[in-house]
């Protein structure tokens, strides 16, 4: 029995190949061939990202760190895929790079700024001066939280609900507060100036109870340790100098957490000052005395005749006198006004 005679596979191949050529022949081919390529390297570095999104969060401790390794396979397998398709429609890689060889300089002077953040960045991931979710102040006042850090910029969400983006060129040059590192603790000073005639001991132990009564403030416990130094855990009150109008008090104390500084703080001052009032503690304020002496001038009242004068001068420049009857009337004026004002 003769078996019927399988077909020409070469023919197929060559007639596969032939079709192949003419559709890369047809206009806009390459372009779509590269964009198709691209396409399935976005698909591709999606699914690796899943893939390994939460073994790199397991296993790097720093958010910031885990996010920028998972770009980084990203924007990888997104390049490498557009390599893949260049090469594939015969792009010269090498014609490629003696050609902008010539534009170095230019491409240089400008990508100078864009590099620079892409290093600065590196180097705060690897100095690690602040994470994403650590509450931040800058050095205008600004105070939000990290919500990003990426290789080019700092993504902050302050504290009046805006984000703030800065690039991590200008975030290295900035003096950055961290409240957030390691202990969030954070201490604060008041100053309180008090009267001579007041009794000082009363005062600050007043001050101190005003601190204790908030609940944020640390009331007491171990000494809180920093670096080699211990600071008094509780609220501490002290004579910090002996000023013109009073006794300046000062006031250390400890906040649990550094959230609401500006609240906390007000609370404290306005117990500070129902306390004062309560044990009729005075606060100073600048006070002047007016002192009238030989050198002052000199003041006449005259009320036996009809000339009645009254005079206040410069013993320099002579005596000035006005009529009894001008200041009569002027404070008849005034009494007026007065009555006018109360009917109103």
């Amino acid at each position: 029995m003769v078996s019927p005679e399988a077909p020409a596979v070469p023919g197929v191949v060559s007639r596969l190949t032939d079709i192949a050529s003419g559709l890369g022949d047809l206009p806009g081919a390459s372009l779509l061939t590269v964009l198709a390529s691209v396409a399935l390297g976005v698909v591709v570095a999606n699914f690796i990202v899943r893939l390994i999104g939460r073994p790199v969060a397991r296993r790097v401790s720093r958010q910031s760190v885990a996010q920028t390794i998972v770009r980084g396979v990203r924007v990888g397998t997104i390049a490498a895929a557009l390599f893949v398709g260049l090469n594939a429609v015969g792009f010269q890689f090498a014609d490629l790079l003696l050609g902008t060889a010539v534009f170095s300089a230019v491409i240089g002077i400008i990508l100078a700024p864009l590099v620079g953040n892409f290093i600065n960045g590196v180097f705060i991931l690897a100095d690690q001066p602040f994470e994403i979710g650590d509450m931040i102040q800058l050095e205008d006042g600004t105070t939000g939280f990290v919500e990003d850090i990426t290789i080019r910029y700092t993504k902050i969400f302050t504290l009046d609900n805006t984000f703030l983006v800065v690039p991590n060129g200008a975030m290295r040059e900035r003096d950055v507060t961290n409240f957030s590192a390691e202990d969030e603790r954070t201490r604060r000073s008041i100053d309180v100036l008090v009267t001579y005639s007041s009794d000082v001991s009363e005062a600050r132990r007043l001050v101190e109870r005003a601190a204790r009564d908030s609940e944020a403030v640390i009331d007491g416990g171990p000494d809180i340790r920093i670096g080699v130094a211990r600071y008094m855990a509780g609220p501490d009150c002290r004579i910090h100098e002996f000023g013109d109008n009073g006794v300046l008090l000062r006031l250390r104390y400890w906040v649990k957490k550094p959230y609401k500084l500006a609240k906390v703080q007000s609370e404290v001052n306005t117990r500070i000052r129902e306390r004062f009032a309560e044990a009729d503690v005075e606060m100073a304020y600048p006070h002047r005395h007016l002192v009238f002496d030989d050198t002052s001038g000199v003041a006449r009242v005259d009320t036996g005749s009809d000339s009645a004068e009254v005079a206040a001068a410069d013993p320099a420049a002579g005596d000035a006198v006005a009529p009894a009857n001008s200041v009569d009337e002027a404070s008849d004026a005034a009494d007026s006004a007065g009555d006018e004002g109360r009917d109103r």
